[in-house]
């Protein structure tokens, strides 16, 4: 008795794809949460997983698909599309990411003095905001960057953190 079988196979494959297709769309439109990202991620491997039982389990069917003109133009368009994901189009959002990706890492270079004047609050409330968002102690000279290191979404949820209006 084989482990891999259609009843479970495909209907899983179906389900990561869901899962798939929900968290790709919502960050394509930079709707998605932090864990709709790690999500997308972890689940990507999933899907190949189950793609690769997905053909396994429906191997001979899928044979006879590839003897057809339709099925080989599919294979061949989505190989191309594959082909052309590794080419950085010109006026896309490339490596910096969306519009407003550049002025939050240019915030987040900003010693502690600019951002609290950019915030309205004092440089103690500013260094207070940043030592609760980050759990490092502040020095002098510290910026969002050299607290919550490379990673941009890092940076710019301890930004969303420390510019919050103050509680009246």
């Amino acid at each position: 008795m084989s482990i891999l079988k259609r009843e479970w196979v495909t209907p899983a494959a179906a389900g990561v794809m869901l899962v798939s297709a929900v968290t790709g769309t919502l960050m394509f439109f930079h709707l998605d949460t932090a864990s709709n990202k790690e999500i997308h991620e972890w689940i990507g491997l999933g899907v190949v997983a189950l793609v690769v039982l997905h053909i396994v389990t429906n191997f001979r069917s899928l044979k006879t698909h590839l003897k057809t003109t339709r099925g080989r133009a599919l294979v061949a368009a989505f190989t191309v599309v594959l082909a052309l994901s590794f080419v950085q189009w010109e006026g896309g959002e490339g490596e910096d990411g969306p519009p407003f990706v550049a002025p939050m890492k240019a915030l987040a270079l900003q010693p502690v003095p600019v951002l609290a004047q950019v915030a309205g609050v004092t440089p103690d409330e500013m260094q207070k905001r940043l030592e609760a968002a980050t759990k490092k102690p502040v020095g002098e000279g510290a910026t969002v960057s050299s607290l919550a290191g490379p990673d941009t979404r890092a940076q710019i949820h301890v930004l969303g953190e420390v510019m919050k209006p103050a509680a009246k």
